[in-house]
């Protein structure tokens, strides 16, 4: 099993509806997949389920079915992570297993920063906070016997989101090519390799020996270009520009490595994919409540719209097997582009 966190501190790279797509083309390839929403803003549970569900899995009080509930004996003192629910999303015969987010998960920001600095105290309860999170992820992979978890997070730095990295074996992170992704790299690279530091650092003081702790991994898994739609001639050269500058930025600043000279998204080994943009069919998506690539003619997919349908499956399938590949995990042979 391997957790795998979708992260770039800048926003609006279409980082969430990334996750939400591979969750659906690994059910579809016939792998056992949890989706678990870190972000605060919950945006990947309100992608996922209906509003009416969501209502009622955030009533005004406790939330015992949401990731909140998970951590609630640790924000109120009263005791370790509770059983998390996995809330069961079925589209056409397939299953996702959602560990579903919650707006009231900021609070939890707070007792994270400050158990951050205790576990150099070797305090248990400050080790049980800091991996509540990954102890709550391995409790709802196992309860779904799942070969994946793909984890949402934050566009942050904070302490949410350092507990959610930290969590996590690998880390896949998505970029538009434009000039803040680039700067969001410059901030991502050195901040993992102090996290990974201080981490590893924190482990040898771990009082309990039993309590299951992840180990310094996160290791990058690699990268993924989100392609924007652009038509006039400025955007075009300006996306070019970017486009060229992010294996070099990423391989230095990410990677703490040497850039190869003459290096392109093309053909850079890091480079997990280059998706296109598919703005009329996401928009028939959201609609009917399902991943680009499941769209039927019901739906509205004719005509041209079928056939960016089928290019849309076939290109989350291949970025699906090779995000496996990067993380070391067997997806089977079978699985081909669900006729329309």
């Amino acid at each position: 099993m391997k957790i795998i966190a979708f992260f770039n501190n800048k926003g609006g790279v279409g980082k969430t509806s990334l996750v939400y797509h591979l969750a659906w083309i690994y059910a579809d390839l016939g792998l056992n997949v949890v989706a678990a929403d870190l972000d605060p803003q919950a945006n990947l549970s309100t992608i996922f389920l209906e509003e009416d569900r969501l209502e009622e899995l955030w009533p005004d009080s406790r939330h015992p079915d949401t990731l909140l509930g998970v951590i609630q004996p640790i924000l109120k003192g009263t005791g370790d992570i509770a059983p998390p629910h996995l809330e069961d999303v079925e589209i056409d015969g397939r299953s996702v297993g959602l560990l579903v987010g919650d707006l009231g998960l900021s609070a939890f920001e707070g007792r994270l920063s400050d158990a951050w600095f205790r576990c150099t105290a070797a305090d248990e309860a400050a080790f049980r906070a800091t991996s509540a999170f990954y102890r709550a992820l391995l409790a709802a992979a196992r309860s779904r016997e799942a070969e994946f978890v793909l984890v949402d997070v934050g566009p942050n730095l904070g302490a949410i989101n350092r507990a959610a990295i930290i969590a996590a074996h690998h880390v896949v992170i998505p970029l538009a090519p434009d000039l803040f992704s680039l700067q969001g790299l410059r901030n991502l690279g050195p901040t993992f390799r102090t996290w990974r530091k201080e981490w590893a650092e924190r482990l040898k003081k771990n009082p309990n020996p039993e309590l299951e702790l992840p180990g310094p991994e996160m290791q990058p898994a690699g990268y993924v270009v989100m392609q924007h739609a652009v038509r006039l001639d400025r955007p075009v050269k300006s996306y070019a520009r970017w486009m060229e500058r992010i294996p070099t930025e990423y391989r230095e600043e990410v990677m703490d490595a040497k850039a190869e000279e003459g290096m392109r998204v093309e053909n850079d080994p890091d480079c997990l994919a280059s998706l296109m943009h598919y703005p009329s069919l996401m928009s028939m998506a959201m609609e009917a409540r399902k991943p680009i690539f499941l769209l039927r003619p019901a739906d509205g997919a004719i005509g041209s719209h079928a056939a960016a349908v089928q290019d849309c499956y076939k290109d989350f399938a291949k970025l699906a097997r090779r995000i496996a590949e990067r993380c070391g995990v067997a997806v089977p042979s079978a699985g081909g582009a669900p006729g329309l």
